[in-house]
């Protein structure tokens, strides 16, 4: 038990420190992690940490799917929801397809071995290339293709993932079957998610307690996924259904006091797990290492490097003819809306594997139903972490060198902008009818002057700010900021001051300190400055 804390304790400690580096290095913090993870793997005397493919696909992937769900925004993902299918369906079954041939023709194994890598290896991971986009400040439309295929592509692989599982384990596949069960898969797990989703926000609204409706919350993505799972489908869907359906119904559903308690809950929650998990598959270096050890290093690495290259290629072959294929055709999309060459080429790159690839393989089961050990399950293990490291870490960190080569880089920035004049034309709108409405209730009522001035004053001073602001300078906005912020800060010495001197107790002190961090908040908030969620 002190072994285990001790070893919490230690990735505790590099996760913060990887953070502060990353930081200073300007590297995103997951390619770092992996790195870490495996140069402490290859430290004599450390633990050998095995990461449970159980735990990760049960435990850890339903809240990332469903915390980027709910981020997600509907509107967004329907009207991209061609090229996300595209990436997502098409493309997993391509690339798939392709390392099947070629590890069937090249390396001389079965079609069945050949599906089954090719299913693991084929969705990307994007949360890596994602923070770079969104740092780099790429166009949204870019931003919300990459994020909808991050959520979709899963439940693809993961369910190719189990009919090539299930075909070495009998000998028999069928096409005709295994396309039907992938269709009912994919109807079943939308209605069972959006029915979940629906039925969430109902309970939490009668719960009416922030505590339990987050525990409600955190429930919901697991309910969403455990049930298709363990009824042969992969829960990815259903999870991502559920998401979508309480992002876009929750804002008049959800109280404001959970909403807020919320966000802080699940930006730290899921800045964890992520930041465990590609730790821990940095760690597995030493296992795998130790596994292949009685294998051939040279066919390794040849095997390896094939898989790398394909997965690569396949993308680009995949995304450049999908990206074009409606204007060469003389299809019914306006021709100004095509897409330039080089925000296609950034999204032919973004091909980085991840954790699920890596859980996928581990989850293979050691031997057949027959007793028998199940073929090349030492390659597979070691071509999906070869894989990983090679896109991650290589792709990962020459992206945001390729994207400022292409002269993309804060090609969104014009977008980033138009969206701060529309928020603040609605910020305005607001105001303005909160005032009317503020003015409506004191005429209907009959309310006394003493009790309103006070009122309309606010709502006058807010509906002025408004009108004041100047999103073509933000340069104002934020020096703006700055000055309340010194002002709080004012505010927050005193109070302490007058704790320290006995002229207030702590619960005092907490009501009025969460007041100035709400503020505080919110300067934040319009500034630009939103956490990962």
């Amino acid at each position: 038990m002190i072994a285990t804390i001790q070893t919490l304790l230690l990735l505790l400690t590099v996760l913060a420190a990887v953070a502060l580096l990353s930081r200073r290095l300007n590297i995103a913090p997951s390619i770092l992690l992996v790195i870490a993870g495996i140069a402490l793997a290859l430290i004599p005397g450390l633990p050998a940490i095995e990461l449970a493919p159980e735990f990760v696909l049960l435990v850890i992937l339903p809240p990332l799917i469903y915390s980027a769900g709910v981020s997600m925004s509907w509107r967004e993902f329907r009207f991209s929801i061609g090229p996300i299918a595209l990436l997502a369906f098409g493309c997993v079954i391509f690339t798939t397809c392709l390392v099947a041939v070629a590890v069937h023709f090249v390396l001389g194994r079965s079609w069945a071995i050949g599906f089954l890598i090719g299913a693991i290896v084929s969705p990307p991971d994007l949360v890596a290339p994602l923070a770079i986009a969104r740092r780099l400040h790429l166009p949204r439309r870019l931003l919300v293709i990459l994020e909808g295929e991050g959520l979709v592509n899963d439940a693809t692989a993961l369910v190719l993932y189990r009919f090539a599982v299930a075909a070495i384990a009998t000998g028999m596949f069928s096409l005709a079957q295994a396309s039907a069960t992938f269709g009912l898969i994919v109807i079943g797990e939308i209605a069972y998610g959006i029915g979940i989703g629906w039925l969430s926000l109902r309970l939490r609204r009668w719960a009416r307690d922030p505590r339990v409706e987050i525990t409600m919350s955190l429930m919901t993505p697991y309910l969403a996924y455990w049930v298709p799972e363990h009824l042969g489908g992969s829960g990815v869907l259903a999870t991502v259904a559920a998401g979508l359906y309480i992002s876009w119904k929750g804002p008049l559903l959800i109280s404001s006091a959970t909403r807020l308690q919320g966000i802080f809950f699940w930006d730290f929650f899921i800045y964890l797990i992520e930041g465990f998990v590609f730790l821990l598959t940095g760690l597995q270096a030493r296992l795998l290492l130790e596994r292949i050890s009685m294998s051939s290093l040279k066919e390794l690495m040849l095997a390896t490097a094939l898989t790398v290259a394909i997965v690569i290629v396949a993308r680009f072959v995949w995304v450049f003819p999908g990206s074009y294929l409606p204007y060469w055709l003389g299809g019914t999309v306006r021709r100004d809306f095509r897409p330039p060459w080089q925000r296609v080429f950034i999204l032919a790159f973004t091909g980085v594997r991840g954790v699920v690839s890596l859980a996928a393989a581990l989850a293979i089961p050691l031997t057949l139903a027959n007793g028998q050990p199940f073929p090349d399950r030492d390659l597979i293990l070691f071509i999906t972490f070869g894989v990983i490291v090679v896109t991650l870490v290589g792709q990962g960190l020459m992206l945001p060198s390729v994207i400022r080569w292409l002269g993309v880089s804060n090609a969104g920035r014009e977008e980033y902008m138009n969206e701060r004049r529309a928020e603040l034309a609605a910020r305005r709108e607001a105001a303005e009818l909160a005032r009317l409405r503020f003015e409506e209730i004191v005429a209907e009522r009959g309310l006394p002057e003493d009790i309103t001035t006070l009122l309309r004053s606010r709502y006058a001073s807010r509906l002025e700010l408004m009108m004041s602001s100047d999103t073509d300078n933000l340069d104002r906005v934020i020096l703006r900021g700055n000055l309340r912020e010194e002002v709080i800060a004012a505010e927050r010495a005193l109070i302490h001051r007058m704790l320290r001197e006995g002229k207030i107790t702590d619960e005092a002190r907490r009501r009025i300190e969460r007041e100035l961090d709400l503020e505080e908040a919110t300067i934040h908030t319009r500034a630009g400055d939103h956490g990962p969620l």
